[in-house]
């Protein structure tokens, strides 16, 4: 194939004629595997960075973990970590990758390397975003070129990385044009995290009863669920996961649940039992997690979720629409109160767990079915706005990757 002009066959693949490949390790002026031990934790100190902290190529302190002045020192002997430098994870993930903030004292966890950059030679903002390619991305999950995957990314093989490396003042620029989405990306995750506290605050005020809408003034009931359902609670089916057909019904687990109540499992999965359709669900179930660790998770049956049936450590609850609306149950469960009250009911036994008899027993503030409506449509509401930005984000993370294919390969030049 006839190569375009301006461009040339390289190792890498067709890049500009003035662009070079370079190894991570010679645009590097040290590359520090991390201290090979846990670290000492303290209530206060120096942070330790950890996996964890690291999200779509930034550093997240909403969580932070710290050590004392002596393991700080000792994690710290070969190089502190300073502005500019990077951070890339070897394993559990690999290839997780950020950057250190100014004024941050800081130390590196296990399972992580800190990239000193030559500022000289190459800008560290393109540096970052080179690493986070997906040519590079892919050279990170493959082990040397051999074509099989590997779960530890080696010093030797980190060091080997290619990176496409136009002039310093092109780096910049691209740097700075993928720099600007990021900011609305984070813009953007800031607006859904201030509209999700109001969601959680009206949430707390509403279905308490703390705060009435207008036009509501009657008294609430305090009723037990197993007084407000059409059906006792029901327990799963027992039965394996079938790769996923579009001939079977879905099988909903209790790890296809996200903490927000959503169905989204990292693959979908079929369940074929001859019993199955016993077992699906219908519009205004809700299923509660039994067991372990999340206990208490639940979920509201939607019809775009596909036909559903769910697994043996799920208990379907189906309410009685004359007295509890779906919807209001789902926001309810939601609340500090209902976790208040899984924390206490599951730890009766020592092992957490709440079983369909104890979820029987879950004390609902109920106001008339028309103010629960009126409370549910208020919500959803909020929710549709939720939805609207978290799609608008979406959608800006997805320009993000498609921009960076472009510009990091030089198939769109920046004058």
């Amino acid at each position: 194939m006839e190569l375009k002009q301006g461009y040339k066959q390289a190792e890498a693949g067709v890049i500009p004629e003035d662009w070079n490949v370079m190894p991570l390790g010679a645009i590097c002026t040290a590359v520090l595997d991390c201290h090979h031990s846990t670290p000492v934790w303290t209530r206060t100190g120096a942070v330790v960075i950890r996996n964890q902290n690291i999200r779509d190529g930034k550093l997240d302190l909403s969580e932070p973990s710290f050590t004392d002045e002596r393991h700080f020192a000792e994690r710290t002997r070969r190089a502190v970590p300073r502005f500019g430098d990077l951070v890339i994870t070897r394993e559990a993930p690999m290839g997780l990758v950020c950057s250190i903030p100014k004024g941050l004292k800081c130390c590196l966890g296990q399972r992580m390397v800190l990239l000193r950059i030559n500022h000289d030679a190459v800008d560290s903002r393109y540096i970052l975003y080179a690493l986070l390619s997906e040519s590079v991305q892919r050279s990170i999950s493959v082990a040397g070129g051999t074509g099989s995957t590997v779960s530890n990314l080696r010093i030797p093989v980190l060091k080997e990385l290619k990176i496409l490396a136009p002039a310093k003042s092109e780096q910049r620029a691209i740097a700075m044009v993928v720099s600007d989405v990021d900011t609305q990306i984070s813009s953007l995750d800031q607006l859904i995290a201030k509209k999700r506290d109001i969601k959680q605050a009206a949430m707390q005020q509403l279905l308490t009863g703390r705060h009435r809408l207008p036009g509501y003034a009657g008294t609430w009931k305090r009723k037990l669920l197993k007084d407000c359902v059409s059906c006792p609670p029901s327990y799963g089916i027992n039965a394996p996961a079938v790769p996923y057909s579009d001939r079977l019904p879905r099988y909903i687990r209790i790890t296809d649940i996200t903490e927000d109540g959503r169905f989204a499992p990292d693959a979908l999965v079929s369940v074929k039992d001859a019993n199955a359709h016993c077992y699906q669900l219908s519009q205004g179930d809700l299923v509660f997690a039994r067991t372990g660790a999340s206990v208490g998770k639940s979920y509201r049956y939607t019809p775009n979720d596909g036909p559903l049936v769910y697994a043996g450590f799920l208990i379907r609850i189906r309410p009685d629409p004359a007295i509890l609306l779906a919807s209001f149950l789902a926001a309810f469960v939601s609340t500090d109160t209902y976790w208040n009250w899984v924390r206490l009911m599951s730890m009766r036994s020592g092992q957490p767990g709440i079983n369909g008899r104890e979820y029987g027993q879950l004390p609902v503030p109920l106001p008339e079915i028309g103010e629960q409506y009126a409370i549910a449509d208020v919500l959803s509401d909020m929710d549709t706005e939720l939805a609207a930005l978290e799609r608008k984000r979406d959608k800006t993370r997805a320009l993000k990757q498609g921009m960076m294919q472009e510009l990091l390969t030089g198939r769109i030049r920046l004058a």
